[in-house]
């Protein structure tokens, strides 16, 4: 599944077999947000995770800062 992008928000849902592994795979993701300065908004029931992309500084809009993001969370999941 891609993200989806409108002018305010890169969203992007991941499904997992159980708690633990989305656990597992939020904590990678908090790695690659650290290293970057970016942050996502995340929402996490069970084994679903969902991860939003804007940039608040630039008036809650997408800038190369999301897409770098994003582009740095599917090769997580790639890995």
């Amino acid at each position: 599944m891609a993200w989806n992008e409108t002018p305010a928000r890169l969203e992007r849902e991941f499904q997992f077999v159980d708690f633990r592994t989305a656990m597992a795979f939020l904590n990678r993701v908090a790695e690659v947000a650290e290293a970057q300065g970016h942050h996502p908004e995340i929402f996490n029931v069970y084994g679903r995770v969902r991860l939003t992309l804007t940039t608040h500084d630039a008036g809650n809009t997408v800038t190369d800062k999301d897409h770098r993001l994003a582009a740095a969370i599917d090769a997580v999941v790639d890995a």
